[in-house]
């Protein structure tokens, strides 16, 4: 029985925590840390915990000693790192969410620490997790498509996840998270970069983009500043908090109805209050806010063996999508994670022909709420995973360790940092 603590009950910890209920035999929560009361309420009720079991921080829990084998740390972005170090000295194995720093000097330095204490961490990459990345990962270790020449990846934010986590939601600026959007949103797709090349360490990194659309200059003409309060095309609005909010109640909730926690069961009602409250940012005009992180951005690495990759981030389309395509000496492998189905094509020199290709149908279609959660079916295999290393059994090909993980976090601090300065960065100098 591998047994764990939850630092910072939000969403993501709060997915995997749920492994638990799962598998009772293997997990089990022994405790949370968290500022907010309600919601050490909450996983008190949901995992039948004591009040000496609940406390307000991680300093708080590591102050106690070691009282559990691990720890499941979902705080913010800003906070992984300052509430990581403490839980490592007090002898705890950490599952962290991504981004798991902020900064490459935050990386450097958490590195340092697991190394010095001999602790694991874990990071919560769970894309290695679902099955479609899973797969190509297999077929390329196995050189089913020859030695990696170019790696395309691509993520499209789709209207209602920009609108709700990044414009308006607690990822908005990254004064105040700690985090760019890239590095939020996408540090999933830069670790899969360097995963797939594995090891082999990027070099150099140029990027492109900026926050372009949600801004006051593209807002609807005679738009208020809050839309169920003073705009007279509400109605007509593809971002309006009425149609995103209330009419998807159920969309992006943990987020979207934070501030409602105190309330059991809120109504529609009053949910509609909540939105009419000025100092809402769900209640505002999504092109009149003070958010100030992209809304697209171009990443282009080349690699120490001279493979080059690209990430593109796309902000308000109308379908979220995953896109991968790795090109190889012998062949290559191209799908969509959000269709569970990749082709793997060769070079056919048959007369009549110019390639073959074998579609392959992983039948997993995106599942968000089943048996392995969300990200693809990657959430949970993630801790499936996580205790399996903790119960001392042999790394699986997507365990995401500090040393493995850095270079992708790397990749992504050096883009944001091309960007803001329009120059090519080498790893090398950072």
């Amino acid at each position: 029985m591998i047994t764990s603590i939850i630092v910072g009950a939000g969403h993501r910890a709060m997915v995997y925590a749920s492994y638990a209920k799962l598998h009772p035999d293997k997990f089990k929560i022994v405790g949370v840390a968290d500022p907010n009361k309600l919601r050490q309420e909450m996983v008190a009720k949901e995992y039948g915990l004591t009040p000496d079991q609940c406390f307000n921080s991680a300093e708080e829990l590591a102050a106690k000693g070691k009282i559990a084998d691990s720890v499941i740390n979902g705080t913010m972005d800003r906070q992984h790192v300052p509430t990581t170090l403490p839980l490592l000295k007090a002898g705890y194995d950490v599952l962290l969410e991504k981004p798991f720093a902020i900064s490459e000097a935050e990386a450097r330095e958490l590195h340092a620490a697991a190394q010095k204490y001999h602790r694991r961490i874990m990071i919560c990459h769970v894309l290695r997790y679902a099955p479609f990345y899973y797969e190509i990962k297999q077929r390329v270790l196995a050189g089913a498509i020859g030695r990696i020449i170019n790696i395309q990846t691509a993520e499209h934010v789709s209207y209602h996840h920009v609108a709700s986590c990044f414009i308006r939601g607690k990822w908005h600026r990254k004064d105040v998270c700690g985090s760019s959007a890239l590095m939020a949103k996408c540090c999933h797709d830069l670790d899969l970069l360097a995963w797939f090349m594995s090891g082999i360490s990027p070099e150099k990194v140029v990027s492109f983009g900026g926050l372009h659309y949600f801004c006051r200059k593209y807002a609807p003409e005679n738009s208020g500043e809050y839309c169920l309060l003073d705009c007279p095309v509400e109605k007509d609005c593809l971002y309006s908090a009425r149609k995103h909010c209330l009419d998807h109640p159920d969309r992006w909730a943990f987020y979207v109805w934070a501030g409602l926690e105190n309330i059991e069961n809120p109504t529609l009602q009053q949910k509609e209050e909540f939105l009419k409250r000025k100092d809402n940012p769900y209640s505002r005009c999504v092109w009149k806010l003070d958010n100030n992180v992209v809304d697209r951005q171009s990443v282009l690495v080349e690699f120490a063996d001279g493979v080059t990759a690209t990430h593109n981030m796309v902000c308000g389309t109308s379908r979220p999508m995953r896109k991968l395509h790795i090109i190889g000496s012998h062949g290559e492998i191209q799908g969509i994670m959000d269709d569970s189905k990749f082709t793997v094509r060769h070079i056919d020199l048959r007369p009549g022909h110019e390639y073959s290709e074998t579609e392959i149908d992983l039948n997993i279609h995106g599942d968000t709420t089943g048996a392995f959660g969300g990200h693809g079916g990657g959430d949970l295999r993630l801790a499936a995973d996580f205790v399996s290393l903790l119960e001392g059994n042999k790394p699986s090909i997507s365990c995401t360790t500090l040393d493995d993980s850095i270079n992708g976090h790397l990749i992504g601090f050096c883009a944001d940092q091309s960007m803001e300065q329009n120059r090519i960065v080498n790893l090398s100098d950072i």
